[in-house]
């Protein structure tokens, strides 16, 4: 079958391997389309960071080194599974965490903290840039018959963002002021997943014109501002009575926007970091101290907020997030019209690739 296979730094091949076979274990599933992540982005621009390549050696969950089909943002149909609840044809989203089970985090049902943590797709396992995938079954949620799939491979990014979101603790987000810093892919899905909530008190702060003008069309979305251009912090008290806004989610990972970010909180706000930074951030003490400020790291997702993020999809919380796809290009492109495209300045939010051919 095809591959999209990683073997070091702006060296990814579309290659024939072998296909995996469905097993007493494992869904076998074709897949129809797949994201690429800004992790998968990472990777090809600087790494192998998380892929396991040496002198780190394997992933302990897979045994696997370089190359590795890449691909975690995906969905497809059932071709093969052991479980008559799963029958030829069903479409599917796949959650593609790799977790030990046994650690203090998994044994606590933190599962997004395992000591050994991995993603199918980086970590060995078979990604979702191919053709077949076979993965366990408590990893596969099913989708109503006639499901949109290149949407539905969204539900990955949308998982991140709900995570993130859930973190915060509050039930309700109704009038609340929240600030997402950073509107790519991660951002973008993090004010669907606010609005999913009942926001309709959002600001952002995005230096990219077509993102500013793509999140401008939002009800919920009050403002939208070029962090080089407004000042952000002083222009979120100014709409909220001087207050500031009660969470920001970071999506950006840069000292800038971290900067302006606990800055925007209101007294006792948080601050909830979604965000991977390139290079190490200072936290701005006296802003946080002064507010007596929470700060939290999310990471990734558990299987609790897959299963909330399919039941939001599957209502119709999510509507219009098909939006944030903008390019479909076949499984053959992903290296020139996918990869090297998001290396140069461009507009993209999400871009998918198929091997079903466009």
């Amino acid at each position: 079958m095809k591959a999209a296979r990683f073997y070091g730094s702006r060296d990814v091949r579309i290659e024939s391997i072998e296909a995996p076979s469905a097993s007493d274990d494992r869904v076998l599933i074709a897949v129809e389309w797949c994201g690429i992540c800004g992790s998968d982005l990472n990777e090809y621009v600087r790494g192998p960071m998380a892929v396991p390549s040496p002198p780190r050696g394997p992933h302990p969950l897979t045994g696997e080194l370089l190359p590795v089909t890449m691909g975690h943002e995906f969905s497809g149909r059932v071709v093969q599974a052991p479980s008559s609840t799963l029958p030829p044809g069903t479409p599917v989203v796949v959650d593609p965490r790799l977790f030990c089970s046994g650690c203090i985090p998994c044994s606590t049902t933190a599962t997004n903290c395992c000591d050994q943590i991995g993603f199918r797709g980086i970590s060995g396992g078979g990604g979702g840039l191919s053709e077949l995938v076979a993965v366990p079954p408590q990893m596969v949620y099913a989708l109503p018959p006639g499901t949109d799939l290149a949407a539905a491979a969204l539900i990955e990014p949308l998982t991140v963002g709900w995570h993130g979101v859930r973190l915060s603790g509050l039930q309700e987000f109704r009038d609340v002021p929240v600030l997402v810093v950073g509107a790519g892919p991660v951002g973008v899905a993090v004010v669907y997943v606010l609005r999913a909530h009942g926001a309709n008190r959002i600001f952002v702060a995005e230096p990219a014109q077509k993102r500013r003008e793509f999140l401008a069309d939002m009800p919920e979305v009050v403002m939208v501002m070029d962090p080089a251009e407004v000042p952000v912090a002083d222009k979120c008290r100014e709409m909220t009575g001087g207050e500031g806004v009660a969470v920001v989610i970071d999506c950006a990972g840069a000292q800038a926007g971290f900067d302006a970010g606990c800055d925007a909180l209101r007294f006792r706000g948080q601050h909830i970091n979604l965000a991977a930074p390139k290079i190490p951030l200072a936290i701005p003490w006296y802003l946080t101290m002064k507010r007596e400020a929470l700060l939290k790291s999310s990471l990734a997702y558990d299987e609790a907020d897959f299963r909330a993020v399919v039941d939001a999809y599957v209502a119709g919380r999510f509507e219009g997030v098909d939006r944030m796809i903008t390019r479909r290009i076949p499984l053959e492109e992903v290296v020139e019209k996918g990869f090297e495209e998001l290396t140069r300045p461009n507009d993209h939010i999400k871009i998918l690739a198929t091997p079903r051919g466009v």
